[in-house]
């Protein structure tokens, strides 16, 4: 290792010598926005001749290499833009850097248009979404959460995931900058609404790929908010409070001082209105489920961003972010053996937790030259975790609910002996903490003007944390007699881990012939995990009472036992675990690269060579194993640039995955004595295969924007859980290989504008899904393989007429789910949930907003009739602006005014359904006082920033105008809790 780490340093101080070789460099932007301009095509003229052309990346930016020494005409193109020439000069083999070119919009073609058309609500350009902030209402304070909530083709989850087009959102960018990094959650929770003029939704390449230009396959999807024209410079800062019923408040506090080169942004947040915002973005309202208790937020964070003419990029953040949980919940459950073998359980469990989360991000990206590029990325992190948990179970043979007398089953387990299995009470107390310190070193050099170039990356990685746990259950086994406590476990573990890995790269670009290129690259990775649990039983000690818990409460727990001097004399060996895994990983690649004006192919192979050294010493047994596999991953990535705004796009992707090495031991874990897991020594690897393809056009004439996509993925000898049946009630759990687990799903998004001016708007996004889900299951007997097929259909539509003051929106969307088991067709299900309604906005012009959103949420075809409902929800804001410029608003925000919004949720499995149910609240109202203070160097800037949502504004055709009327999603608000015997609220 030490030798290919010197050999690797020293190519990279050789290529340090090569000089740059006539490579023509710069930045295309859009002159009324400042935003990058991506697809547009940067050409070498030698006289009328084109000599030399390339394109502009995700960041505007453009390399191109001229032939030879000479006088030369750049030219830059891009359809609904003038065109822009300059002449320059090369001489001595040296390279020419044009700086920021700015495109101004052609007059002539958009002559017309200007005037009479509003702006349209997404546009498109090749392979980048661009949506118009100003098309969508938001309310006033709302944060962009609230904005994205309404973009066709996007979805929000409640656990803060984002997906676009069926994507998942990995990175938030501002004016193409990166933003609160590894945190999309914090960004979008934090990033005000009004200083937003458009989004842009594309995919990144990492970071390897962008400067070497050597694809990876690790693409991001991102979003990239664009600050509004002239706001980008001065200072800003928004600041919302806001107090209401049912004792709930929310503060938010988020500044900026921007300039040319720097932007600092520094955000505040507390709330305990779990910080969701409104369920009603675009299309409709959702459902209950999901909203996993009471949740009281805090964070606070600071973002850099700094460029210096293009040679020294800093990005970096600090963020600390604190949560409270409170989380009732009731649990029904039904898990399929065999062709009419089922069982039923019912659990209420109470979760209380709180966290605290430290992270420290940088980019240093420094380029020297037109050839060289150094990056370094650093990355801190602290976590902690504490929990207090405790609940009841218990399990049938029967479902507890065909006695129709049974409201409550843990509470009437006297009336349900004849199908009582077993039951269980426990209570746990759990504390964890972690440090991490990584970092990544790139070096790119370029080697030559026709597309040679190196890249060394390295990476390395520590981690240290520890864990303990205090719990105590009881355990009555009603068929094996066994109901007279002699199940009782008391046990506290200590369990602390250490990890690293380090890793190094290095990768070749050779170009074979014309914008044709064959790509290799190799990396060595090695990582180490060791984890030490030792656990203490105090099972036979008397008295067996429980404590009454409480955060790390380890001397009220141990002190139930008596007198304990020293743990050693109640280590239970049995329970204690020691782990040590090493992992030496090799992976050389080779990829065919071909570039030209209307398409990019790739196509390549990956070869992972890997062993890995395995010890444990558990339940009495020493493992010490050593296992070496080859493991093999075609690519292919095709790119049709159709017109500046449409592409199409195939790719595949596969790999090769190992069990785990603790998967491939025998030896059986009863540490959670009603789930029981054994390893399987006869795992074979796994083999999975992606297929996507994606195609996207705009047609600038109608305002109309198409996107669709389909995807499939295989997986051969895919490793599921084999879950078998013991007696008692109890269940063990293998991993097993099976065969036959696929999906596949297909999506079509269609927006455009019915009338010429683009006042009424018809958008849709359509889903179509299937998934085979292949598992075992035994009930004691024999195996059955237990095989479900689930259809998803999803559709959101939505018909829209906007102005100056009026916005109404007509909505609906819909998912049907058809459920069937081969193992037990009485459980095949077809439900419903579906949604439509409707959100009417006003907007007077001494300042007033009025909004309010009515939609029914319905389900239908659920076993548990509770879960077939009709839920109305109404939604209202009143706001007021005041003061000269309008900075000062207050705004008046009821949820759920009718009481009828519902925390149920349900799931269903190849071998289980579980039907959930969470404490909320879900019902209540807030007043905000919100407050802007904009200083931007204008007059307009000083008064209430450039009309932000409270403030009429009117979009150009294909551009965004002033400001649009405020109101519509309702940020902020969430429900919280309530329900299950009114447990505590923050």
């Amino acid at each position: 290792m030490r030798r290919l780490l010197l050999f690797m340093m020293a190519v990279m101080f050789t290529v340090l010598s090569v000089h740059a070789q006539r490579v023509v460099t710069g930045k295309v932007i859009e002159q009324d926005t400042q935003d990058a301009v991506i697809q547009a095509t940067a050409s070498i003229l030698s006289g009328e001749k084109v000599v030399a052309n390339g394109v502009t990346n995700t960041d505007g930016a453009f390399r191109v290499t001229a032939p030879s020494d000479g006088t030369y005409t750049l030219k830059i193109t891009y359809v609904g833009f003038k065109t822009y020439t300059k002449k320059f000069t090369l001489k001595d083999g040296k390279g020419y850097n044009a700086g920021t070119i700015s495109l101004s919009p052609d007059a002539i073609m958009l002559k017309g248009a200007t005037v009479t058309a509003r702006a349209s609500k997404v546009t498109l350009k090749a392979d980048t979404f661009v949506y118009n902030a100003a098309a969508f209402r938001t309310p006033e304070g709302s944060v962009v959460e609230e904005l994205v909530k309404r973009l066709p083709g996007a979805e929000v989850s409640d656990d803060g995931t984002i997906k676009i087009n069926g994507k998942e959102v990995k990175k938030i960018l501002v004016d193409g900058k990166e933003f609160m990094t590894g945190d999309t959650k914090t960004a979008m929770k934090n990033l005000p609404t009004n200083i937003i003029d458009r989004i842009k939704a594309y995919d990144k390449q990492s970071d390897l790929a962008r400067v070497s230009g050597i694809e990876d396959g690790e693409e991001e999807t991102v979003l990239d908010f664009g600050i509004k024209q002239g706001m980008n410079k001065g200072f800003m800062m928004n600041a919302d409070l806001a107090a209401g019923t049912k004792n709930r408040y929310a503060g938010r506090i988020f500044g900026g001082i921007m300039n040319s080169d720097m932007k600092v942004f520094l955000m505040t947040n507390a709330n305990n209105t779990n910080d969701m915002g409104f369920p009603g973005g675009g299309g409709g309202g959702r459902f209950g489920g999901g909203r996993q208790g009471l949740t009281a937020n805090k964070m606070t964070g600071i973002n850099l961003n700094y460029e210096n003419t293009g040679k020294l990029v800093l990005d970096g953040s600090v963020r600390w972010n604190h949560s409270d949980g409170d989380a009732l919940s009731k649990v029904t459950r039904m898990t399929m053996f065999g062709a009419t073998n089922s069982q039923y359980g019912n659990s209420l469990t109470q979760n209380y937790t709180r966290s605290n989360n430290w992270n420290a991000q940088m980019r240093l990206e420094w380029t020297p030259d037109s050839m060289t590029n150094i990056m370094f990325r650093p990355n801190f992190r602290y976590n902690s975790q504490d929990g207090d948990n405790g609940g009841a179970e218990a399990t049938f043979t029967a479902n507890p609910f065909d006695n129709k007398s049974i409201i409550s089953p843990l509470d009437q387990l006297d009336e349900l002996k004849d199908i009582l299995l077993n039951d269980r009470t426990q209570q746990t107390v759990s504390y964890s903490d972690s440090k991490n310190v990584s970092g990544m070193l790139q070096f790119n050099r370029r080697l030559s003007n026709t597309g040679r170039n190196i890249t060394v990356q390295l990476n390395a990685g520590w981690s240290d944390g520890t864990s303990k746990s205090a719990s105590n259950s009881l355990i009555n086994y009603y068929n094996l007699g066994i109901i007279t406590g002699d199940s009782i476990t008391n046990r506290y573990s200590i369990t602390p881990t250490k990890n690293w890995n380090y890793s190094a790269r290095i990768t070749y670009s050779e170009p074979i012939l014309p914008r044709t290129y064959l790509q290799f690259s190799y990396q060595y990775q090695y990582r180490f995990q060791k984890s030490d649990r030792g656990t203490y039983d105090f099972s036979k000690i008397d008295p067996v009472a429980a404590w009454n818990g409480g955060y790390r409460s380890w001397d009220e727990y141990l002190g139930q036992f008596g007198r304990i001097t020293s743990l050693d004399p109640y280590r239970d060996d049995s329970q204690s675990r020691y782990s040590e895994y090493q992992n030496y990983i090799h992976t050389a690649e080779m990829m065919l690269r071909i570039v030209r004006n209307s398409y990019t192919f790739n196509i390549g192979v990956q070869m992972v060579p890997q062993k890995s050294h395995f010890i444990q010493d558990y339940k009495g047994i020493h493992a010490d194993t050593t296992r070496t596999v080859t493991n093999f991953a075609p690519t292919m990535d095709f790119r049709w640039k159709k017109s500046q705004t449409g592409q199409l796009r195939f790719t595949y992707r596969a790999n090769t995955s190992q069990p785990s090495m603790s998967d491939l031991l025998d030896i059986v874990d009863n540490s959670d004595p009603l789930n029981i897991t054994r390893g399987n020594p006869g795992l074979k690897p796994s083999f999975r295969q992606n297929f996507q393809l994606f195609y996207n056009d705009y047609f600038q004439k109608h305002q109309r924007a198409v996107m669709t996509f389909v995807n499939f993925s295989t997986t051969a000898n895919s490793i599921a859980n084999k879950v078998t049946l013991l007696d008692g009630g109890a269940r063990m759990t293998r991993p097993e290989n099976v065969n036959g687990n696929w999906n596949a799903n297909v999506g079509f998004m269609f927006n455009t504008a019915i009338d010429s001016a683009g006042y009424f708007n018809v958008n849709t996004f359509t889903n179509f899904g299937y998934n085979h889900n292949v598992g075992f299951v035994n009930d004691g007997v024999s195996d059955a393989k237990a095989v479900t097929k689930t259809q998803t259909i999803m559709e959101r539509l939505a018909f829209s007429y906007r102005n100056d003051w009026l916005e109404i929106e007509l909505n609906g969307s819909l998912n049907y789910n058809r459920n069937r088991s081969e193992l037990q067709t009485s459980n095949n299900l077809d439900t419903w949930q579906f949604t439509y309604g409707g959100m009417v906005g006003v907007t007077a012009p001494w300042g007033t907003s009025l909004t309010t959103n009515l939609n029914m949420q319905s389900r239908r075809g659920y076993y548990d009739a509770s879960m077939n409902t009709n839920e109305l929800i109404w939604n209202a804001q009143l706001s007021q602006s005041f003061l000269k410029g309008k900075p000062l608003t207050i705004s008046l925000q009821l949820y759920d005014i009718l009481h009828q919004q519902s925390t149920l949720s349900s799931t269903v499995t190849a071998m289980m359904r579980n039907d959930t149910q969470y404490n909320a609240v879900t019902s209540y109202g807030m007043v905000h006082v919100i407050y802007r203070l904009n200083l931007f160097g204008g007059k307009a800037g000083r008064q209430g920033g450039f009309g932000g949502p409270g403030g009429p504004g009117r979009g150009g055709f294909g551009g965004p105008g002033g400001g649009r009327p405020g109101g519509g999603g309702f940020g902020g608000g969430r429900r919280g809790g309530g329900g299950f015997g009114g447990p505590r609220m923050f």
